[in-house]
């Protein structure tokens, strides 16, 4: 299973942003990961150069800089050096609240683990997602189709600093 997400960020520390990323990769929870289940992410890409910097500086993302086109709650694409998603959301039923935590345990060079946080809340609502993704490898893990999904229509989100977890 990959957790695909493509964000638009009105506000940021480093200014307004998209970013697309997936995730084939969940780790369970353990000692080195902590309480919550956390995502590696292989893929991200942003357009935005701070937001570059900053994703590989501080929680060691394997950021690009990517084109974006459309609307990610709605129909949108993002492209880069060989690889392209295209995205269709279909939203329906009730706005409902969303409140919780996503963990990432990115792998480091020294092979321990940055482990981070971020807690949403917001509202959303369920959605079916048409997914089209070309490139190398990312169309074998993004696979082609229409997929559940939720569109979060509003919220926050704040992400806390990495912790290096050794083995």
């Amino acid at each position: 299973m990959t957790l695909a997400m493509m964000v638009d960020y009105l506000d940021s520390p480093v200014g307004p942003y998209r970013e697309i990323l997936a995730s084939p990769v969940l780790r369970a929870p353990s000692r080195l990961v902590g309480a919550l289940p956390a995502m590696a992410v292989p893929f991200i890409a942003v357009d935005s150069a701070p937001s570059v910097h900053g994703g590989r500086e501080h929680w060691s993302l394997p950021k690009v800089l990517a084109d974006f086109e459309g609307d990610v709650t709605g129909t949108g694409a993002a492209a880069g050096d060989g690889w392209r998603v295209e995205t269709t959301a279909h939203p329906f039923g009730p706005r409902l609240p969303i409140v919780g935590a996503l963990g990432f345990a990115q792998p480091l060079p020294d092979g321990s683990l940055g482990n981070a946080r971020a807690w949403l809340r917001g509202r959303f609502r369920v959605a079916r997602v048409r997914v089209g993704a070309t490139g190398p490898t990312l169309g074998d893990w993004m696979l082609p189709g229409v997929h559940p999904g939720i569109v979060i229509e509003s919220g926050v989100m704040r992400t806390g600093p990495a912790r290096v977890a050794r083995r």
